[in-house]
């Protein structure tokens, strides 16, 4: 018979987090330094802290809300989502500057850096939404850690392989943080056809969940354009546009689609959540091609339906013929969408082209692009999903499964007579 409480994590977590952290504070004393150089200016400061910020809140509190959906893992989505964003982006940082250490002696952080190691670290939230609720946090700091290292080494590899742009090899974070996040689910804790006992969600947690979508839906634009390169005039503005509309398309698209879905013509709530972001995440991917609001405009009305279509269809599909259960639709809200993307910004690159030969150069590369980023995810989802077979970690049985009452400590209600 099964224990009726989750095994505690006393002697797990605390020395792993104890461990990590002083680990990370003594490569900083060693290895990385504030960057203070005299052309950055005030104004610079000034100008880029508040879309750092942006970012900040799309990470902690976008994410973070989002997956509070589960009636009762409310206190878990939110808290781990900071628990793990914040150890993530530490380590985010000693490896993207491990280039820079090795030929200057040391690695310099700036407003930017952070930036760059966030969006790092919002591939991992990415991921571990595939398995959000069926792991307990001593699990998903080690995903995190791994996914984290997989998506930096798949940006080393574009940018000095194929020579991507550095936007380009980031937004990829979408394709990869999705498809690791399937091939770990997958893997890591197969079901049948069943779902979990306590795997709902109530109007109450929607709510909460409505209010990270959106976070997430006023702060995209910042997170598409923020590593946009102003030298170019326009180009910022043209992102933030862009991504706005795009947006706006796929929001109206995806409230279309969910009444059409309907039997009764209501709208469903899990449904909106997984599609409106997906033109935000499809122009994301494709932004360095987009000059025309229209054409943003498209992709957005695009994703939203492949996006609307991936999540009445594929989740359970996956769930049906691979035993693959996507808690928080990863695949319907950022993969999908994310391959829309790349294949938008591979038709209007070709189109722009001079020459064919350039075209076919460019259709090389990007294809290239998209083999690397799904081998390497795929691969190590598949590392990681076995790692996390091991019973050392203890991970919570499945009627522990989405429940706070695992991993946190509640006051016990007294009753008055």
């Amino acid at each position: 018979m099964a224990p009726r409480y989750a095994p505690s994590l006393r002697s797990r977590l605390a020395p792993l987090l104890l461990f990590l952290q002083i680990g990370f504070i003594v490569i900083y004393a060693f290895c990385i330094k504030i960057e203070s150089n005299s052309r950055v200016d005030e104004a610079t400061f000034r100008n880029f802290y508040p879309e750092f910020q942006d970012v900040n809140v799309v990470v902690i509190l976008g994410f973070g809300f989002l997956s509070t959906f589960l009636v009762r893992y409310g206190f878990s989505a939110s808290g781990f989502n900071l628990l793990v964003a914040v150890m993530a982006t530490q380590w985010a940082i000693i490896l993207n500057g491990m280039e820079s250490w090795y030929y200057r002696g040391h690695a310099g952080i700036n407003l930017r850096s952070l930036v760059v190691a966030e969006m790092c670290t919002a591939s991992a939230l990415i991921s571990i939404g595939a398995v959000q609720g069926k792991a307990n946090p001593v699990q998903l700091v080690f995903i995190a850690l791994l996914e984290v290292s997989g998506f930096v080494l798949n940006k080393w590899l574009l940018e000095t392989l194929l020579e991507v742009q550095p936007q380009n090899s980031i937004m990829q974070l979408h394709i990869f943080g999705a498809f690791f996040g399937l091939t770990l689910a997958q893997i890591y804790r197969a079901r049948s056809e069943q779902r979990f006992e306590k795997e709902k969600f109530d109007s109450k947690t929607g709510l909460f969940s409505t209010l990270g979508l959106v976070f997430l839906w006023m702060f995209w634009p910042s997170f598409n354009s923020v590593l946009v390169e102003d030298r170019i005039p326009g180009r910022k503005l043209g992102a933030v546009c862009g991504t706005y509309l795009a947006l706006a398309v796929s929001a109206v698209t995806s409230a279309a689609l969910s009444v059409l879905s309907s039997p009764k013509g209501k709208f469903n709530l899990m449904h909106l959540q997984s599609c409106i972001l997906a033109g935000g995440v499809a122009v994301g991917v494709s932004m360095t091609a987009i000059h025309q609001p229209w054409e943003a405009m498209t992709i957005g009305f695009t994703a939203a339906i492949a996006s609307a279509i991936g999540f009445r269809y594929n989740k359970i599909h996956i769930l049906l013929a691979h035993q693959c259960q996507d808690t928080c639709a990863v695949l319907s809200t950022h993969g999908l969408p994310g391959l829309l993307g790349w294949l938008a910004h591979l038709v209007l690159q070709i189109r722009n082209c001079d020459d064919q030969t350039t075209a076919i150069r460019f259709a090389v590369f990007h294809i290239c692009t998209l083999l690397l980023t799904l081998s390497l995810s795929l691969l190590m989802g598949m590392i990681t999903g076995i790692l996390l077979k091991w019973n050392f970690w203890k991970p919570p049985q499945d009627r522990k499964c989405f429940d706070d009452q695992a991993f946190w400590k509640f006051p016990h209600i007294a009753v008055s007579i």
